[in-house]
């Protein structure tokens, strides 16, 4: 099962699964934070009226839509994923709570169809640890070519604490609570314990923010609680 957690199709199929339980242990995962953290991600971008592009890639089920339009009132949202099982729930909920105003495009970030030099903005929340560097080189890359020329960009990802106690607690908080609310929520909790093998395996996103400043983008190490949550924020030079 574990081949390669970075595949594709390896992933797809781990959210398909999760779909119906993820945004609830999202928010169990991060303490509750996550609600928090998703308005701090943007706190950097420049809140404005006019009516510009916005995409939020690996949207999930849609959870960073509401922030983006409270920061970019008259954006118009183009929301990625390749997750079926996810984009369910977020056609749901671009029906009920966004008048069906969410442009939602099923496609694989690291292989799309978007137009080169063409959003003002980019979001990415709690994606990043599902890729390996190579993948993340290809991420930035995309992030580069999508954007606008002064455009702005903020990525962040639940990640493991450098404090040596604070990483052990949280480890046994996601590494064992985690699964057994996964066994409860889904019956089965090998779907979440590959939640603290991939948070294992990216650390933080200081790698990432090295990887893209070497894209040749604008880009800066966020820090969220401690380093419990880490991120990418900058803009297209």
């Amino acid at each position: 099962m574990e081949n390669n957690i970075y595949n594709p199709d390896f992933v797809k199929g781990l959210f398909n699964r999760m779909s119906a339980s993820y945004e609830r242990v999202n928010y169990i995962t991060s303490f509750g934070f996550s609600l928090r953290w998703r308005k701090q991600y943007i706190a950097s971008f420049v809140s404005t009226n006019e009516k510009v592009q916005a995409i939020d890639l690996l949207t999930g089920m849609g959870e960073t839509w509401r922030t983006t339009k409270q920061k970019l009132p008259n954006a118009t949202i183009t929301a990625l994923d390749f997750s079926e099982g996810m984009l369910n729930y977020a056609n749901n909920k671009n029906k009920q709570k966004f008048n069906s105003e969410i442009n939602i495009i099923i496609q694989d970030v690291l292989n799309n169809q978007l137009p080169d030099n063409h959003f003002d903005f980019v979001t990415c929340a709690f994606g990043l640890k599902t890729f390996n560097e190579e993948q993340i080189k290809k991420l930035a890359q995309e992030t580069k070519r999508i954007l606008k020329p002064g455009g702005q960009f903020s990525f962040i990802e639940v990640s493991k604490p450098e404090n040596f106690i604070l990483q052990k607690l949280y480890g046994l908080y996601i590494g064992k609570m985690v699964p057994l609310l996964g066994r409860l929520l889904l019956g089965n909790p090998v779907e979440y314990r590959m939640l603290w093998r991939y948070t294992q395996e990216f650390g933080n996103a200081r790698r990432a923010s090295e990887i893209f400043k070497n894209a040749g983008l604008n880009a800066g190490f966020d820090s969220y609680f401690w380093g419990c949550a880490t991120g990418i924020s900058g803009s297209k030079v």
